[in-house]
């Protein structure tokens, strides 16, 4: 049963994720500390197993934690170097540039139950209403990004009636649902005949590809592939050096 009691307003799923996150960013949990077993999270908290399981998943997607079935969790050693990239606006990368900025939705799938495929996109376990949108984004009169975006109706049951007509489909979520954590994956990529008939260039060309999930407090939210030309995008990461 959930604790009714919450002074602090946040959801109770984001409650623990940030009181474990923050004693294994501080060190106060080092790589290889065990952290409580979920019926122990369960009992300090008043809440489900149901949402420190959630918690335990997120902290393990984002390579915090190693879950080991019948030993518990352990604190993982951190990669040598990491990067936090910013879930930027396309039109604030083309305005950058100096250069006029519009979209189109090149297809949009009918409403539809979410297939395995969909499943593994999103990391859910369960058949959840999707809505499937293939987009396109402009610096002047050349394509500048392909999107192809696939989003969890039961976090967000209102972009089923949406059209994205004056918004693309980024800025629309990120406007109405808060989200709580997002991964990126970065890859270097032969154009499939998809983008490279969306990008105009030819099949096989380099791109850079951008994949990011994103999370409400308790579900996936969203899950977007940014396709961009290799010749005409790169990424930059601001960053301090790390404290002992």
């Amino acid at each position: 049963m959930e604790a009714l009691v919450n002074p602090d307003r946040r959801s109770l799923h984001q409650r623990i994720l940030d009181d474990v996150q923050g004693r294994i960013l501080s060190g106060d949990w080092p790589p290889g500390h065990r952290i409580p077993f979920e019926h122990e999270l369960t009992a300090q908290y008043g809440c489900s197993r149901m949402t420190v399981s959630k918690v335990l998943n997120q902290l393990a997607r984002a390579g915090l934690i190693e879950r080991r079935r019948r030993s518990g969790s352990f604190v993982l050693r951190p990669h040598s170097q990491s990067a936090v990239l910013e879930i930027r606006d396309i039109m604030t990368e083309v305005q950058a540039l100096g250069l006029a900025y519009r979209f189109e939705i090149v297809e949009r799938a009918k409403r539809r139950r979410a297939t395995r495929a969909d499943l593994d996109r999103l990391h859910l376990e369960r058949k959840v209403p999707v809505l499937d949108l293939n987009c396109l984004h402009f610096a002047g009169k050349e394509p500048f990004c392909h999107e192809e975006r696939l989003i969890n109706l039961d976090a967000v049951p209102e972009a089923d009636a949406e059209t994205f007509a004056e918004r693309a489909p980024g800025p629309w979520l990120v406007e109405r649902v808060p989200w709580s954590t997002a991964e990126h994956r970065i890859q270097a990529i032969g154009a499939n005949p998809v983008t490279a008939a969306a990008l105009g260039i030819a099949e096989g060309t380099a791109c850079l590809l951008i994949e990011r999930r994103t999370w409400g407090a308790e579900q996936p939210i969203t899950h977007v592939r940014l396709t961009y030309p290799g010749n005409g995008h790169e990424l930059v990461a601001h960053f301090a050096p790390a404290r002992t």
